[in-house]
């Protein structure tokens, strides 16, 4: 198999504080990374078992709550991989459109490679492996 589980769901917030207060003060997920840039602030939270909330703060084209665009509140959706390159390729030779190839990453304190394709429905997903 080439997944190992779900590691995290992105979500884009509208409402920056009360998107941190739901997730963490009311539903007491903990924080696990912070990232991102000045101008988009990115946290990673553990929802308790292991997975993870990803929010995206809003941008000044981030759609309104009545407004949603394709794949939105829901960014992408990560699967777990113990080899993200070996996980793309087989899925690349399945016929499906890359759209982000491998890259390691440091998000916050996590050493990560990750990849991009997209599903049959337009879906992004993302291979999600740590170090």
């Amino acid at each position: 198999m080439i997944v190992s589980g779900t590691h995290h769901i992105a979500v884009q917030t509208r409402d920056w504080a009360a998107s941190m207060r739901l997730y963490q003060d009311v539903l007491g997920m903990t924080l696990v990374a912070q990232f991102g840039s000045p101008e988009r602030k990115i946290v990673l939270l553990d929802i308790g078992d292991g997975t993870h909330i990803e929010l995206f703060e809003p941008q000044s084209d981030t759609p309104a709550v009545d407004a949603p665009a394709a794949n939105d509140p829901v960014i992408h959706f990560a699967l777990a991989t113990t080899d993200t390159r070996n996980a793309l390729e087989h899925v690349r030779q399945a016929g499906y459109e890359v759209t982000v190839e491998p890259k390691d990453a440091t998000l916050g304190t996590l050493q990560v490679t990750i990849a991009f394709f997209k599903g049959p429905n337009g879906e992004i997903i993302e291979f999600f492996q740590t170090h």
